[in-house]
């Protein structure tokens, strides 16, 4: 029986794009957490890669593994790509990054899944993709109801590029509410939602609300997927915009907001999400990668 071994850099973005990948090639799995000892060792791991030198030396202290049972070693993000080679070229393993791993050189990965937008170069070993590997599976907490169509409106917040507005946010709130009477609503903040937002939600009658600092530990984003007709995602929510259009068929509408820059790559994912109608058939996709 096939397994792989994560590396993971603790950034729970990264960690589920190398998981996506295994549930979707139906493979068991283990995660190993790394860390570099430093910046410095860092900037270290670019130069010793860059000499096919490869060393455990730079990352703290981890837990300890066992290369004979893997077939594979799989990683995304900038802190784990040289230790996913360290145990591949040590131990003989295939290496897979996810992402484009700039400053380590591209040859040595087995394959490299990147995304379109950072315009990878064609190489052989390099699988391009529009959006992040998502597996999405539905945890139970909403059932389809027979003669309903339904609609999801999933909210970001603020970040370093846009601003999130209150008066926005109710704007678009009461057109969907006019727009769709007759269609159930499901809605779910997320960690950066301002307080201001979520007590605005907070007044509307939703037929399922998730509010994330009462329930953080709750993710119905698998359910929306599974039943929903529609979709309203804020644009700075890539991740949920990524994983809303590549597991389903459903129209989404990106909510723009009030934005600092302008052709960031949150911009250049809205784009690519406009034009795609479809979902993706990642196990299509992925069918070359042979563990």
């Amino acid at each position: 029986m096939k397994r792989i071994l994560i590396i993971s850099d603790g950034k729970p973005g990264h960690l589920n794009q190398s998981i996506a990948f295994c549930k979707i090639k139906n493979i068991s799995y283990d995660i190993l957490e790394v860390k570099f000892k430093s910046k410095f060792h860092k900037a270290l791991s670019y130069i010793f890669d860059n000499f096919d030198f490869f060393t455990e030396s730079l990352f703290e202290e981890h837990k300890n593994y066992y290369p004979e049972f893997y077939d594979a070693i799989i990683s995304a993000g900038s802190g784990t790509y040289y230790f996913n080679k360290v145990i591949a070229q040590k131990y003989n393993k295939k290496s897979i990054a996810l992402m484009l791993p700039k400053s380590y050189k591209y040859s040595t990965f087995y394959y490299i899944i990147a995304q379109e937008h950072d315009h990878p170069v064609l190489l052989d070993n390099l699988i391009a993709i529009p959006l992040n590997l998502s597996y999405s599976s539905p945890k139970g907490y909403l059932k389809k109801v027979d003669d309903k169509k339904s609609l999801a409106i999933i909210i970001g917040g603020d970040n370093g590029i846009f601003s999130m507005n209150c008066n926005l946010i109710k704007q678009k709130l009461d057109e969907i509410f006019e727009k769709y009477p007759e269609y159930l609503k499901y809605i779910t903040t997320s960690r950066r939602t301002s307080s201001d937002v979520e007590m605005l939600i907070d007044k509307y009658a939703f037929d399922y609300k998730l509010i994330y600092s009462k329930e953080p530990n709750i993710n119905p984003i698998g359910d929306f997927i599974a039943i929903c007709d529609e979709f309203f995602i804020t644009i700075d929510s890539t991740s949920m915009l990524s994983e809303v259009r590549a597991n389903s068929d459903a129209k989404i509408s990106i909510i723009n907001l009030e934005s600092k820059k302008e052709n960031t790559k949150y911009h250049k994912l809205a784009s690519i999400i406009n034009n795609m109608d479809e979902k993706l058939d990642f196990a299509k996709i992925l069918k070359k990668i042979k563990i």
